[in-house]
């Protein structure tokens, strides 16, 4: 039986080594791997010689259409395609009532998934959701076995913000959590440290940039991990720490790892791997967000931690503004956030694999196969037979610099501007080319809800 499109003559990049082989998709699935010999005939032939095929990455940390961005899924599913991100979790929200807030009253974390799947019906990518709970509000634990039926098996939880918990409800949240095998999600900031510093500053007039990253100190983002993990690990819940900064947080997550193996997973973010706080002198707010850019030495500690095994994942938090709308002084008046989508593979890439010396397993584990099997999207993430034909032909050769004219999101800038990159040829989302030569290919819509079952965590 013929396929439908055979890639040649490139080098595959699995999690666990690469392959000079060609593939074959069949049905938006990978139908088989080997030399072309073995192959059968395809309907299209695309050569990927001196170039790299790796599975599309996986961004289980976007927020897409709310509060925290004013991307759509049409405008930021063509900046993951044009940057090789093929499938993303966002976050549906219980809806609450506040300053933050654009809802005008509030529903239920069922509700919130219904909401954002109807805003997603234009996304060119696959994506999934994790449910956010943002009250203290104890009918919450009557959804979770709808929440779950819907297929979405991670739940986030703050310690920060309006929308913040508590520790004694976020403790009732874990032991429901570990009832049904859910992975809770969590920021870690100390909200009360965070809060009286950032007071501090307003009495003092202390509104530039500079002062932003001094708010929310490294060590704020550790004590709250801690107090987190603590209760995680003694309700039996599964932890997932997302955008880790700075060392003593990811200390923390290690040495209550070395305890709870199968328990406890956390990501850091492209930014907090190759950016730091020098760069609010250089361009102002632009990279303001929660926790914000540390020093060089916590871009060191990332990289020692996901060479150790502690940070599993790479993802971007992204968050779609413009310049005018992050631009807002004093600091305390602004917008969280920053675009990363379209530049998270190139930009890590250059740093890990051409700076660093990393492997191309390595890249494909944090960006890729890493998120996909502890957020349980078993189709996702490699190059195996029978799985998606999410698929990315990558040229380290070809290089640019960023250009933030080229962003198919809202931003109107990059933090990663000027910076030498690899180029994405192409993007595969379950078998349809969608971005080709810099170009949307693929047409709105394409994207699909992907249901998640309960996943599995080993060793």
């Amino acid at each position: 039986m013929p396929a439908d499109t055979i890639i040649r003559g490139g080098t595959l990049v699995q999690p666990g080594g690469t392959l000079d082989a060609s593939i074959a998709i069949t049905g938006g699935k990978i139908a088989a791997i080997g030399t072309e010999s073995e192959l059968p005939d395809a309907a299209e032939v695309i050569d990927a010689s001196g170039k790299f095929v790796l599975p599309g990455a996986v961004d289980v940390h976007v927020h897409l259409d709310d509060h925290f961005s004013n991307d759509t899924y049409e405008t930021a599913s063509k900046a993951a395609a044009l940057g090789g991100t093929t499938t993303v979790i966002d976050f549906a929200w219980q809806a609450w009532v506040g300053e933050a807030s654009l809802f005008e009253e509030e529903s239920t974390l069922v509700e919130g998934i219904d909401r954002k799947q109807a805003k997603a019906e234009g996304s060119l990518i696959d994506y999934s959701l994790h449910g956010a709970i943002t009250r203290e509000d104890p009918t919450i634990f009557d959804e979770l076995p709808e929440v779950i039926d819907r297929g979405v098996t991670s739940i986030k939880l703050f310690t920060a913000y309006e929308f913040g918990l508590p520790n004694g409800f976020i403790n009732k949240v874990f032991a429901a959590a570990a009832d049904y095998d859910l992975v809770a999600v969590l920021h870690t900031e100390d909200s009360s440290v965070c809060e009286v510093i950032t007071e501090q500053f307003k009495r003092e007039s202390k509104g530039e940039a500079e002062y932003y990253p001094k708010s929310r100190p490294d060590y704020a983002e550790a004590m709250a991990a801690d107090d987190a993990i603590r209760m995680a690990m003694e309700a039996g819940c599964r932890y997932y720490g997302i955008h880790t900064t700075c060392r003593k947080a990811a200390d923390v997550i290690e040495q209550h790892r070395a305890a709870n193996r199968n328990m406890i997973r956390a990501e850091t973010c492209t930014q907090y791997t190759v950016a730091d706080d020098s760069l609010f002198e250089e361009v102002g707010l632009l990279p303001m967000a929660a926790p914000p850019l540390r020093k060089p030495d916590d871009n060191e500690a990332m990289f020692e931690h996901l060479e150790r095994g502690t940070i599993d994942v790479v993802s971007t938090d992204h968050c779609g503004y413009t310049r005018e709308q992050k631009q807002v002084y004093p600091w305390w008046e602004g917008t969280y956030g920053m675009n990363s989508l379209q530049r998270s593979l190139p930009v890590f890439h250059d740093e890990a694999v051409a700076e660093r010396g990393f492997s191309y397993p390595f890249l494909v584990r944090k960006l890729a196969a890493n998120p996909a099997r502890i957020f349980g999207l078993t189709n996702k993430g490699t190059l195996d037979p029978g799985t998606d034909a999410d698929l990315v032909v990558f040229d380290p050769d070809d290089t640019d610099p960023i250009d933030p004219e080229d962003n198919a999101s809202i931003a109107d800038f990059s933090v990663y501007e000027g910076r030498e990159v690899g180029t994405v040829e192409k993007t595969f989302v379950r078998g349809e080319l969608v971005a080709d030569g810099g170009e949307i290919v693929g047409h709105l819509g394409h994207g699909e809800f992907v249901e998640r079952g309960i996943p599995e965590w080993r060793t």
